[in-house]
């Protein structure tokens, strides 16, 4: 839906995690072998997923400051039950965070949401203030208060109801 540019660093795997399901439609890609393989998840860790998105998105939706989608457990207890080890590159003696092994979503995650804390991205990833819609989308405007995942959309659709509610 958003048609903004794609978000920094391995916080792609979130936002796209996030944006598997159309919440307008119900259609969630997770239902489908071809949904789940670009994240690497086996049908029998689906629910495993779905909750871990769910959770995402209440914190992206509170880092545009609205409140949860709904009860989900809290984020910080998901990544707390992700094995990741810290990594250094021999040749610059930099640091990272990196799942044990590239196979577990929830690793990957917790590495990239430790990659993006460090890079001072993590809050920029939010989530569309629209209750149809909450697309997960990387704020880039200079003072980091982007509310829609898109203006022409949801932006658009936002503004004329409350236009509509003056006139009526």
């Amino acid at each position: 839906m958003s048609e903004r540019a794609a978000p920094p660093g391995r916080l792609t795997l979130v936002h796209d995690l996030v944006n598997t399901v159309d919440l307008a439609t119900d259609a969630d890609a997770l239902d489908t072998p071809e949904g789940r393989a670009p994240f690497g998840i086996a049908e029998d860790t689906v629910d495993d997923a779905r909750e871990l998105r769910e959770s995402l998105r209440a914190a992206l939706l509170a880092h545009a400051g609205h409140p949860a989608h709904r009860p989900v457990v809290p984020l910080g207890e998901l990544l707390a039950r992700a094995p990741l080890v810290v990594t250094v590159d021999p040749a610059d003696g930099s640091a990272a965070l990196a799942p044990v092994d590239e196979g577990p979503l929830l690793s990957r995650v917790a590495a990239a949401v430790a990659e993006a804390v460090t890079a001072g991205t993590w809050q920029r990833l939010k989530a569309c203030e629209s209750p149809d819609c909450h697309w997960a989308y990387y704020d880039r405007s200079p003072a980091g208060r982007g509310r829609w995942c898109s203006m022409q959309v949801c932006g658009a659709r936002a503004k004329m109801r409350r236009y509509r509610a003056k006139q009526g």
